[in-house]
């Protein structure tokens, strides 16, 4: 009896542990990965940083240039990156919640800092793995 017992509880475990995701795959939703345009989010970049530094009264040269349709985007994707579609949405969705006081670092004209959500191009430390 108490063999049966346990050959059930082994079964309804197997039952509910088996189909699970293997480590790392995981938020797909059954999805195939989707690599990030690197000219619309220059451009989705460019319109938030518009935006947020009229909120945040921030009216340097980088903010003055994001307002200005007709100038380029100052967000390049170096090619060697290669970001998918939703590291660019958390990387927006992070500048949007970013206070004032930080965007004014994302946006400063002489050394802008990247938000960890926003830097695509994390490389290994030197000599070992990430």
């Amino acid at each position: 009896m108490i063999r049966r017992r346990e050959i059930a509880i082994a079964a309804i475990v197997a039952v509910v542990v088996l189909p699970a995701p293997t480590v790392g795959d995981v938020g797909g939703c059954g999805k195939t990965a989707t690599a990030l345009d690197p000219n619309v989010f220059a451009h989705a970049r460019k319109v938030l940083d518009c935006r947020r530094c009229s909120e945040c009264g921030i009216a340097n040269d980088r903010c003055k240039r994001a307002c200005d349709t007709s100038a380029p985007s100052d967000t390049v994707v170096p090619a060697t990156c290669h970001p998918l579609l939703h590291d660019g949405e958390v990387c927006l969705r992070a500048l949007q919640a970013a206070s004032c006081d930080d965007y004014a670092t994302f946006v400063d004209d002489v050394a802008p800092s990247i938000p960890s959500e926003c830097d695509f191009c994390r490389l290994p430390p030197e000599g070992g793995a990430p």
